[in-house]
């Protein structure tokens, strides 16, 4: 009896093991393939000491190294001190594109601005940091 049972066991195992080699393809998912992708020249922007009331710009820039057009929705920024402007046309592959950041500080302090994109990339949103501090009167 111990013999069979041994027998039937070894047999159920090797069918499964035979039942597990079956060639599956999978093909990838369309949005895994052909998405557009930000690379950036950087993320982040540090204006040291700046003057209060006085409005200053960084353009942030980046390419599209994906394998359809960047489309960049929206553009938010942390604060009604700091302005957004964008590309606002689709951005082709190997295009450039720019998110510009003009801030205006009213009051003396140290500051960090966050500048939230959306687009139509594999992650969706992308943020973007201004820095600095602010002063009444910057020294040469």
């Amino acid at each position: 009896m111990k013999k069979i049972t041994l027998t039937l066991f070894s047999l159920l195992l090797v069918a499964s093991v035979f039942a597990q080699e079956k060639d599956v393809k999978v093909k990838p998912s369309k949005a895994l393939v052909d998405q557009p992708v930000f690379s950036w020249t950087s993320t982040q922007h540090d204006f040291g000491k700046i003057k209060v009331g006085v409005p200053v710009t960084h353009e942030f820039t980046f390419t599209n190294t994906g394998d359809v057009p960047l489309i960049i929705s929206t553009v938010q920024a942390s604060c009604g001190c700091t302005v957004a402007d964008y590309s606002k046309d689709p951005i082709a592959p190997k295009g450039k594109g720019f998110i510009k950041a003009t801030f205006n500080a009213a009051s003396v302090g140290v500051f960090s601005k966050t500048l939230t994109v959306n687009a139509n990339t594999e992650e969706g949103v992308v943020y973007l940091t201004i820095k600095g501090e602010v002063v009444q009167n910057v020294m040469p």
